[in-house]
């Protein structure tokens, strides 16, 4: 069994190739690049400079282009795409399926898009703009239209002889699908199922309807919910009208969960999972300087609520010591919930229907903590500052402010739903604003009505 160096030293790809750059030796740099997957290469890429990563590129084989620019973020992407050849981006293409096609073509020059379109038979150029015309982010515009149909009516022993002329099948086929005379579908017959049994029964006399077409406009979270909880390897993709469109593998809802958690990570801090890591400084600076201005925003909200008790806290100076502790602590307890609610509704756990037992759950959890942490910084108060009355005042603040960082925790993500927005993005800044204004409004309000 390998120690723990042995596997540190087979995760890590990337510290040998920079190695091998410093010391400018090509022919070992192309020599390590043979050995590795189209993922393996991309991982690489996204983790070095631009430099190194053109002197990288400069030696990965040609065939394996346009795997590796479908795998590697868009910001890498645009720059390797944009120091190649128009020749090299068509040859790229050439062997992509269809929906891995239809995520790079629009990225593409206008030129080099129609030359592409030009190289493809007329089969292949109507699936490919069948995927086009649904919106990335659906089953439609996820499915792969590479699919092995058998009508019903057949004999298991025609569809064998049929693969074998056919001579090899899509990657991650599990089953063949079934569809009638006018290509709707029908079910499917497992591969497994084919070779048990008796060649002379007819298609029809094992077909398994317990895989349901997904419609072509259900969204690719939902695609992914559906993969999850039903344990699907594949499953057929079909217009408003049953008729078969495709099919979507688990492989692709792999990247579908991984884009997803991605996003939820990234977008807490306002940053795009798409970036480049090694983006240059202006450009990373311009990013992210939009979210600074924006927390900038929120933290002047809060400093106008402080400002108006300010006679308040020069009367007393423990007001001043002690008031972090109220919005910090409904900071954090805002930030539970909100998280909780997001990943509830990312995995399609949060519907109409039990919003307002959650929304209740959390209230009561704001209360209980609310209850807990309030005796607690109560007699930290009092020991503290030799205050009783400071004691009890931050110890309702605190309660009061814990049961509404629970409720804003749990609607403000409900809520940005609603009007079109990114909860992931926008729920901590505005979760944020609330707590740090209802924390610092509760604690120095109670100050100024009963300590004064």
């Amino acid at each position: 069994m390998p120690d723990k160096n042995e596997k540190e030293q087979v995760q890590d790809l990337v510290t040998p190739f920079i190695k091998v750059l410093e010391e400018g030796n090509t022919v070992r740099l192309g020599s390590m690049l043979e050995d590795l997957y189209p993922a393996e290469i991309a991982h690489i890429l996204e983790s070095l400079a631009r430099q190194q990563r053109e002197a990288v590129w400069e030696q990965v084989e040609a065939d394996k282009h346009g795997e590796v620019l479908i795998l590697v973020n868009d910001a890498v992407r645009e720059g390797l795409m944009r120091e190649m050849h128009p020749h090299e981006l068509v040859a790229a293409t050439e062997g992509l399926e269809t929906d891995d096609l239809a995520d790079i073509l629009p990225e593409l020059p206008d030129a080099v898009i129609s030359e592409v379109l030009q190289s493809m038979d007329q089969q292949d150029r109507k699936r490919l703009e069948a995927v086009l015309s649904y919106d990335e982010d659906t089953a439609g515009g996820l499915m792969n239209t590479d699919t092995i149909t058998v009508r019903a009516d057949v004999s298991l022993d025609v569809v064998l002889r049929y693969l074998r002329r056919r001579g090899e099948v899509p990657a991650m086929t599990d089953s063949l699908i079934v569809v009638n005379r006018d290509d709707q579908y029908l079910g499917t017959i497992a591969l497994t199922d084919l070779l048990v049994h008796d060649p002379e029964q007819k298609v029809a006399d094992i077909i398994s309807k317990e895989i349901e077409a997904i419609p072509a406009t259900m969204s690719e979270r939902d695609v992914a919910n559906l993969f999850e909880h039903r344990d699907l390897v594949s499953a057929p993709v079909v217009d408003e009208e049953n008729h078969l469109l495709g099919r979507i593998t688990i492989d692709d809802v792999v990247d579908v969960i991984r884009d997803e958690a991605e996003h939820s990570l990234m977008s807490m801090a306002g940053l795009n999972e798409e970036d480049d890591m090694f983006a240059p400084v202006i450009k990373s600076t311009r990013r992210r300087s939009i979210w600074l201005g924006v927390n900038l925003i929120t933290a002047v909200i809060a400093s106008l609520v402080i400002g108006l008790f300010d006679a308040t806290i020069e009367k007393l100076v423990a007001l001043a010591v002690l008031m972090p502790i109220v919005a910090s602590m409904g900071g954090i307890a805002g930030s539970q919930t909100l998280t909780l609610v997001i990943r509830g509704m990312a995995l399609g756990n949060i519907r109409q229907s039990n919003v307002q037992r959650l929304i209740i759950k959390e209230v009561l959890v704001g209360i209980m903590n609310g209850l807990i942490w309030a005796l607690v910084i109560a007699v930290v108060a009092v020991f503290w500052f030799d205050n009783l009355n400071l004691g009890i005042i931050i110890a309702a603040a605190l309660l009061i402010t814990l049961i509404i960082a629970a409720l804003a925790g749990a609607v403000i993500p409900l809520i940005l739903r609603k009007l079109g927005a990114d909860p992931a993005l926008a729920g901590g800044v505005v979760l944020t604003t609330v707590t740090d204004v209802i924390g610092f409004l509760t604690f120095l309000g109670l100050a100024t009505l009963f300590l004064f």
